[in-house]
């Protein structure tokens, strides 16, 4: 087993123990996730959450991880950053599966480019003092730097993380249209 697919599976064991921390089960939550995530390894979970969804962005284990350490419900401070990935998202995805003649995609592979784009991201996450995601950013680079990550963007985002993301921003909208 090669580096990329024991990455693969332990974080999608990791990511099955976070959505199991996520149910309303009180006191016994963290040990629930726990529990969660070594029956995922074990029971085929896992692999087949792998085959089903490819290698996780080191952005959704990283968030896999905080929300392990501290289980507590996704905040709802948490939309704008769902949304602003949702809108990257939303031009990237159609792009890269073929709609319109520039591949954003293939950026990944030579990320020059793509690294000099991301230095307004990381000025902007310092100016607004967001240090976790300038944190989670800074991993996310080492990941794809140490070889782990074939392209650039694989290490980013992934559709899992944008479904997770298009769930928060669901939510929000939800408790925003409930609330008027």
């Amino acid at each position: 087993m090669n580096a990329s697919a024991a990455y693969g599976l332990l974080a999608h064991g990791l990511i099955f123990g976070a959505f199991v921390s996520l149910l309303p089960l009180g006191e016994l939550r963290a040990r629930a996730a726990l529990v969660a995530t070594a029956l995922a390894l074990v029971a085929g979970i896992a692999p087949f959450m792998h085959g089903m969804f490819g290698m996780p962005s080191m952005t959704l284990l990283q968030l896999v991880v905080l929300q392990l350490a501290r289980p507590t419900r996704l905040a709802a401070r948490d939309w704008r950053p769902a949304a602003g990935l949702l809108l990257v998202a939303a031009f990237f995805y159609p792009a890269a599966l073929g709609f319109g003649s520039f591949d954003p995609y293939a950026v990944g592979y030579q990320p020059w480019p793509l690294l000099v784009a991301l230095i307004p991201l990381a000025v902007a996450l310092w100016w607004q003092r967001l240090n976790l995601w300038l944190i989670i950013l800074a991993i996310d680079l080492a990941a794809y730097a140490s070889g782990l990550f074939i392209n650039l963007w694989d290490a980013l985002f992934d559709p899992l993380l944008c479904l997770l993301a298009l769930f928060i921003v669901g939510r929000r909208a939800r408790r925003r249209g409930s609330a008027r």
